[in-house]
């Protein structure tokens, strides 16, 4: 899944440690969110995007799994 994560975090100044320990996870789960390697939980994705003030379809592109409807 493609995210904006680490756009946001450059833009803040932000190292992968930081973000972590703001939102609660390790420096790991940050770098493979980042990479594609990993899908963020719900929970995750919410303190992330929260962190960040904006909406989780913001900060993740969720288009792979929606349908064509819009759905």
């Amino acid at each position: 899944m493609r995210t904006k994560i680490k756009e946001l975090r450059k833009e803040r100044k932000l190292s992968q440690e930081d973000l972590a320990l703001a939102v609660g996870t390790t420096r790991q789960t940050i770098t493979s969110i980042e990479t594609g390697k990993y899908i963020a939980s719900l929970p995750l994705a919410y303190k992330i995007s929260h962190y960040f003030g904006m909406a989780i379809e913001d900060v993740f592109d969720l288009s792979e799994y929606l349908d064509e409807g819009g759905v």
